[in-house]
């Protein structure tokens, strides 16, 4: 049986999945942005989009697979809001990241600032 810590960690990483999946789709982005700027409606949220309210309800399972939304019914009107903690865990996990690039990065910049190597006594002329 696996140990919790495995558990644990395979939990994280299909969380990962699911948002990494949910963002890799623009209209579920778009969607993500418009819900940043406060809670709407289904209808609300379907209105800029050239498709039907059932495909745009399809990408909101999606985002609601990932945690990223929250959808409350009241009646016939269904209303989303954002979570961002998913995309918060998200951001802490590509910061684990961010000292590999630095590095990197920084390495190419000071090669680049050093120039081109001298040429060997034998090639001058």
């Amino acid at each position: 049986m696996p140990s919790r810590a495995r558990k644990t960690t395979l939990a994280n990483e299909e969380r990962l999945d699911r948002v990494f999946h949910a963002l890799s789709d623009r209209t579920r982005r778009a969607l993500l942005q418009r819900l940043a700027r406060g809670p709407a409606s289904v209808s609300e949220l379907a209105e800029p989009f050239a498709m039907s309210r059932p495909a745009v309800s399809k990408h909101l399972a999606v985002l609601e697979e990932a945690s990223l939304i929250a959808r409350t019914i009241d009646g016939r009107v269904h209303r989303c809001s954002i979570d961002a903690a998913p995309l918060r865990d998200t951001a802490d996990w590509l910061d684990g990241y961010r000292a590999f690039w630095d590095v990197t990065l920084g390495a190419l910049a000071a090669y680049v600032a050093a120039g081109p190597p001298p040429k060997p006594e034998d090639e001058r002329s």
